[in-house]
């Protein structure tokens, strides 16, 4: 096998890279992360180095491939690692740069060894690339390697090679055949399903308009206006807008049919939005942005629509982002997400080993309570994830 790093996804092309994508997920496309580079949302002016890794047989053909990023911060990874890279600075040492295996700025679980599924033996094809980067980053000197939100297919080859392994937890929706939105909402208790009802009549009557459209449907002076609503949440909270409206443009046009925006409207002018994007399973919320406060119109827009969306087009998922234990009582229940570690200094990979033994069981028994707070009739949601996970 012959293996590559790549400072750039237009040393592939999209044909081969996407060859190797499950689900048509949106975030893994060679589109969403050439336009990423192109539009300067990775780079030297973010932190986001791109380094990805391609691996090839004799014959010249792609087996594959991994998004990878140097690092010289940690932001947008939201698996949080500021206290490790403290730690390192107290003693004098550098955690920075590390070699992130990741989507930026995106906290959604789905492959990060992306391997052709019709090769001889895949799992060599895993335990080669491993093994590149461990080479790469011992030869560069690298403090560690992070690859965040992994499925759990990707967990075996790398704990194998000795990868921490670390817990998140999110919460997610499962579609159980669900007819339309009533029938989902048959299955709440009353006092869920009366506050939910409540939501929504809240945004009917203060006169918002919603409208549901794709990527391609939004004209130019929506994108913009959607932009605009993805800025000011920063500007509202803190952080940096790293998406720029030239990307978003790029990727109306090349992903438009899995972008899913929600526009509400108030008085003919629009007043808040919602981007997500979805697979052939799974609806992904991602942004959202409002120009006032409208009572429930965030849960609204950001999940109610998502939904109805999921429900009507037959999606088996929903992952509406990162955080928001308010999430479970609309129906989103605790799910876990993983990472995987590996730290180069053996005093450091011992104490963040230490860290990791008592944070997992303690986030294993955070994930358990929520889930007794299901808004679900069924004292045990029948379907209900596994929040002990693997260990």
């Amino acid at each position: 096998m012959r293996i590559q790093f790549l400072d750039s996804l237009s040393e592939l092309s999209a044909s081969e890279w996407n060859a190797l994508v499950p689900d048509h997920n949106p975030f893994l496309s060679h589109e969403f992360l050439s336009a990423l580079e192109r539009h300067r949302c990775v780079g030297e002016c973010s932190g986001w180095i791109p380094r990805h890794l391609a691996c090839r047989d004799e014959h010249g053909r792609l087996l594959g491939a991994a998004p990878l990023y140097l690092k010289y911060n940690s932001y947008g990874e939201f698996v949080f690692d500021w206290g490790w890279a403290e730690a390192y600075r107290r003693q004098g040492l550098s955690y920075y740069p590390k070699l992130v295996g990741a989507i930026p700025y995106t906290p959604v679980t789905s492959p990060r060894l992306l391997l052709a599924p019709d090769q001889p033996d895949p799992q060599a094809t895993a335990r080669t690339m491993i093994d590149q980067v461990l080479e790469e980053s011992r030869h560069r000197q690298f403090s560690s390697i992070h690859w965040l939100f992994p499925t759990a297919a990707d967990l075996d080859p790398l704990l194998a090679q000795g990868f921490l392994h670390r817990l998140g937890c999110q919460f997610h929706w499962r579609n159980r055949s669900y007819r339309d939105f009533q029938d989902f909402l048959d299955t709440f208790t009353a006092k869920r399903r009366k506050n939910i009802n409540r939501e929504r009549r809240l945004v009917r009557d203060a006169g918002l308009e919603l409208r549901l459209l794709s990527g391609h449907e939004a004209t130019e002076a929506e994108w913009r206006v959607l932009h605009d609503f993805y800025r000011s949440t920063f500007d509202r909270l803190g952080g940096t807008p790293t998406l720029t409206l030239p990307f978003f443009q790029e990727i109306a046009t090349t992903l438009g049919d899995q972008i899913v925006l929600v526009l509400a409207r108030s008085q003919g002018r629009e007043v808040a939005g919602a981007i997500s994007f979805r697979g052939d399973t799974t609806l992904y919320g991602r942004h959202w942005g409002c120009r006032a406060d409208y009572d429930s119109l965030h849960f609204e827009a950001c999940y109610y629509q998502g939904l109805e969306y999921c429900i009507r087009t037959g999606l088996q998922h929903f992952e509406p982002g990162a955080q928001g234990e308010h999430k479970i009582y609309r129906g989103f229940l605790p799910t876990l997400t993983h990472s995987t570690h590996w730290i180069a200094h053996p005093g450091f990979r011992s104490a963040v080993a230490d860290f990791l033994a008592r944070e997992t069981p303690a986030l294993q028994q955070y994930a358990g309570e929520l889930l007794r707070h299901s808004p679900y009739r069924d004292e045990v949601t029948p379907d209900a994830p596994d929040v002990a996970g693997p260990t």
